[in-house]
């Protein structure tokens, strides 16, 4: 493997007995890992990149690194420009440029292969977050100053729109939907808004989704179904195409962090979220069944973000402790713990009356089966 991962003795403040092990650390079950380290403060935003050959980073140690996942370490650092520190950073779908937020109040557009900065975007308050549309033809970015997001022309770095007092409180996170239609926006303010950007309004709000502070969200890849995450330690998941939330709970992801949960991500076949919290782990969920299949542990500090490769294979996490951790799931279905809990649950694959498609059927009651998957349930 030419990551010779969780082979290494840590020299960092007490690692568990079994390091390179997940969970309880059980010796039948063992989740390679490799620990990258480079940053020198919090690592703030990490995504896959390049078909998952590159590893993008950003930290408020001022930087952006781009790591390259077989040799794990950085083979281009993108420095000197911001002053303070880096809150996002977001590839366009092509991986041909970059975009930044950070609190020194810019959102910086990069070219990816120059290293070279195309422009730059004075707000005037720190900005928390950015992302670029999925057809890159647009940038956004939540602003502190006015609770506000900013739509730009991703070229010109022309405003498109800028929509004051959107939330009553700090936006953690803005992204467009996977059509480039709706920009979400979440905040402490409790609150869930799609902007259109056809009408120029905001299309829906959900008030009552969590009892705390929401810090993330993100889409399914066809866009049909929206995940938050929360300081209510919960995660949920919203059928925001057919707008059945407006009548309908969404389904909830419980039990999964002992903690405020900091960020979720859907795999690109929406079959798993991926989630990170101030408890030092990382949950993966089935989305199916909607229950945690295992919890990642090493990191010595909150699990700031993370994702998920195109192929499930890997999975990547940034922490408060500087460092990002490449976990290796190939073989999550063997390991005991996960094969037990199934059992446990008194769960056993059914098929979906609805799609047909099998998914894991956990009893709720016991008069109550389910008999249907986690999506036909969000959308009947």
């Amino acid at each position: 493997d030419p990551l010779a991962l969780g082979s290494e003795p840590e020299p960092e403040p007490e690692p568990s007995p079994a390091e390179g092990r997940w969970g309880d650390q059980e010796p039948m079950a063992q989740i390679q890992f490799k620990i990258l380290r480079g940053h020198r403060d919090t690592v703030s935003s990490c995504h896959f990149c390049f078909e998952d050959t590159k590893i993008l980073s950003c930290s408020y140690d001022r930087t952006v690194k781009l790591w390259d996942v077989a040799k794990g370490f950085p083979i281009r650092v993108f420095e000197e420009e911001h002053t303070a520190p880096i809150s996002e950073c977001n590839l366009s779908p092509d991986d041909r440029r970059m975009v930044t937020s950070s609190y020194d109040n810019t959102v910086k557009a990069w070219d990816m292969e120059t290293g070279k900065m195309l422009w730059t975007i004075e707000h005037e308050g720190i900005v928390t977050s950015c992302n670029i549309s999925c057809d890159g033809k647009y940038v956004v970015s939540g602003s502190d100053k006015g609770n506000s997001i900013f739509v730009f022309d991703a070229v010109s770095a022309t405003v498109v729109a800028h929509v004051q007092g959107h939330h009553r409180s700090t936006i953690t996170r803005c992204c467009f939907d996977p059509n480039s239609e709706r920009v979400t926006s979440v905040s402490y303010d409790k609150t869930i808004k799609l902007w259109d950007m056809t009408s120029r309004s905001t299309s829906i709000t959900i008030n009552e989704g969590h009892s705390n502070a929401i810090s993330d969200c993100c889409f399914t890849s066809d866009g049909h179904y929206l995940c938050t995450a929360s300081w209510d330690k919960s995660l949920k998941i919203w059928d925001i195409k057919t707008g059945e939330f407006r009548c309908h709970e969404p389904v909830s992801l419980n039990q999964g962090h002992e903690g405020s949960v900091s960020s979720c991500l859907f795999s690109q076949d929406a079959s798993l979220v991926v989630s990170g919290g101030y408890d030092k782990t990382i949950a993966i969920w089935e989305t199916d069944a909607g229950y945690k299949k295992l919890s990642l542990k090493g990191h010595w500090d909150w699990v700031t973000d993370v994702a998920i490769s195109e192929n499930k294979k890997w999975i990547l996490s940034a922490s408060k402790d500087s460092t990002l951790r490449l976990w290796n799931i190939e073989k999550i279905d063997q390991i005991p713990s996960v094969i037990e809990s199934r059992k446990e649950k008194g769960s056993k694959i059914a098929q979906c009356e609805e799609c047909e498609k099998p998914f894991l059927s956990l009893q709720c009651s016991d008069f109550e089966m389910i008999t249907k998957c986690v999506f036909c349930r969000l959308s009947s």
